[in-house]
């Protein structure tokens, strides 16, 4: 179970996809084309105050007042790597911080957004899960993440065009805030993201796979693996012990089956714990049977608190070519803002230990 959002008077203003919008128009006793006109304000103009909203009457500006508030994101501080990449640290309306980074690709800007205040999945190679889970994050404080970083691209023109829900936290352990969040940033009269361009990335909370199936959406899955059995993923990740290895591959199976759409999963490879041939070759075996899998074979981050170590380049292109050999298509993760510790979790990490 995870922690319940943050408890407020009044619900954020993004806190609302388009549906609810056409409703509360119509409960409020506007016109329905008024939805239309405040999804263009904070989607396309993005405006941060009622009071910008000028072609919307008075009266209806004062119902926007007394029944919403706009996401308070202050900055705490912001760090730009030589590679481009811009990660932020943000503190919330009730003190707790989370993290954002915006990456530059030659196809475009992405986002890595976060989803919960801290973890409790409990990796034992990340730093997101250092001080547990402190609560999920509202729809809005989602959304306002991309908002943010779309107003501050604003200034050069340009534009996010990819989102990947794989910050702090567990999208699926907070399914439905996470599922509002997909529904305002693919809509049309929105930021219209296509929904190819988005990923979410899940380390297997197998209820939720068989839910996000069932969604008809075509947005991407990712899965966290890390392992390529029972044993030692569940050392690694103690999710696997409430979700074991063979309901996941289940429930993968499952996805692809339903959706006829690829499944990437995330491999972190740690220096003499899960990337040997050995294990390269168990995972081809363990994929062979899902001919739309992908594997992203990922160097760890290192984590002070941690004491895991790289694996050495020539080792990692080994693993890639016993995987490639066993027909399962693997890419080596191009790594972006190592220099300013990009990796989710290690900035709130650092700012954590500073306020004690």
């Amino acid at each position: 179970m995870s922690l319940k959002p943050y408890e407020k008077e009044k619900p954020f203003v993004y806190d609302l996809n388009w549906d609810e919008w056409q409703s509360w128009v119509k409960d409020n006793g506007e016109s329905a084309f008024r939805a239309g006109q405040i999804f263009d304000w904070l989607y396309i103009k993005r405006v941060f105050s009622f009071d910008e909203m000028s072609n919307l009457p008075k009266t209806l500006r004062d119902k926007l007042k007394d029944q919403f508030e706009f996401v308070t994101l202050s900055e705490i501080t912001k760090y730009q790597s030589q590679d481009g990449t811009v990660k932020f640290l943000f503190e919330l309306e009730d003190k707790n911080a989370i993290e954002t980074v915006v990456m530059k690709h030659n196809y475009g800007n992405s986002i890595c957004v976060t989803t919960q205040v801290g973890c409790r999945v409990g990796c034992t190679f990340c730093a997101s899960t250092l001080g547990g889970l402190k609560r999920d994050l509202r729809p809005g404080e989602i959304v306002a993440q991309v908002v943010k970083a779309q107003k501050l691209l604003d200034e050069t023109g340009e534009r996010i065009s990819s989102i990947v829900i794989m910050g702090i936290g567990e999208p699926f352990e907070n399914y439905e805030a996470t599922m509002n969040f997909l529904r305002v940033m693919i809509h049309p009269k929105g930021l219209n993201i296509g929904q190819r361009h988005i990923t979410v990335s899940t380390s297997g909370i197998v209820p939720n796979i068989y839910k996000f199936a069932d969604e008809n959406l075509q947005v991407n899955l990712a899965i966290s693996i890390h392992a390529p059995n029972d044993a030692l993923r569940s050392k690694l990740m103690p999710v696997n012990r409430r979700f074991p290895f063979v309901d996941l591959i289940e429930a993968c199976k499952y996805y692809i089956a339903k959706t006829g759409r690829r499944i990437t999963f995330e491999y972190a490879l740690m220096g003499e714990v899960n990337d040997q041939p050995e294990h390269a070759e168990e995972l081809a075996l363990v994929l062979k049977d899902m001919p739309l899998s992908h594997v992203n074979l990922i160097p760890v981050n290192f984590v002070a608190e941690r004491d895991f170590k790289r694996t050495p380049r020539d080792d990692i292109f080994t693993f890639q070519r016993i995987l490639e050999k066993g027909k399962i298509n693997a890419t080596i993760r191009r790594e972006q803002g190592s220099d300013i510790a990009a990796a989710c979790g290690q900035l709130r990490a650092k700012h954590m230990e500073s306020s004690k």
